[in-house]
């Protein structure tokens, strides 16, 4: 008896295909995950990978040798970003001329410490444009540890890229058109913190 999803590839029971939506955008996304990501129950880059046509994921810890991303990084159609928050990030979609373009953007999926390490092995990374988003946001990742209160998951992230750079959100300010991403999220959490035993997750996870 198959006991997983073949299409998120979580457990039957946490199934997240029945709040996919499948969206359109003219933004792609490149996910490098951390190989300890790419099994964690709580991963949510597989939110993305399912709900937009635009979207692919590499994962390893050094891509510097990676042949498929190295030849879009080669693509000069595209503007390509990668999102690191650092002292010379800049924030996401400031730079009007660079919109001209077709936008390709790479999120980092894992831990800050790991993310960290992703960025320094990666040398192909080094040459683009960081870009950071409002750091004022806050998530919703509520039964993960992060280092600081405005952490967002690989999910959350997206969305906020999404609605920042997509053509329709920029013309009409139509963020809804993403919404499902978060619905798809939230629900994902909802479900493992009905999982835990009574008390756990005020305990561990509720400040």
């Amino acid at each position: 008896m198959i006991r997983f999803c073949l299409q998120c590839l979580k457990t039957k029971k946490a199934c997240i295909c029945e709040w996919i939506t499948p969206i359109t955008t003219d933004i792609e996304l490149i996910i490098l995950q951390h190989p300890t990501e790419a099994k964690r129950p709580l991963g949510t880059a597989k939110i993305l990978s399912l709900s937009l046509v635009n979207c692919r994921t590499f994962i390893g810890e050094n891509f510097s040798e990676h042949s498929e991303l190295n030849q879009l990084l080669a693509d000069d159609s595209y503007h390509h970003q990668v999102l690191f928050l650092d002292n010379e990030s800049k924030a996401i979609g400031t730079d009007k001329a660079l919109l001209q373009k077709k936008q390709r953007v790479i999120l980092l999926d894992g831990t800050w410490k790991k993310a960290y390490k992703m960025w320094q092995l990666s040398t192909n990374l080094h040459s683009l444009p960081k870009v950071h988003l409002n750091t004022d946001l806050s998530g919703n990742y509520r039964v993960r540890k992060a280092p600081k209160d405005n952490a967002l998951s690989t999910a959350e992230a997206g969305y906020h890229i999404l609605t920042q750079l997509d053509n329709d959100c920029v013309a009409s300010n139509n963020v809804e058109k993403f919404d499902s991403i978060l619905t798809a999220f939230d629900n994902m959490i909802e479900f493992h913190i009905s999982q835990m035993p009574e008390g756990v997750f005020e305990k561990n996870y509720r400040s």
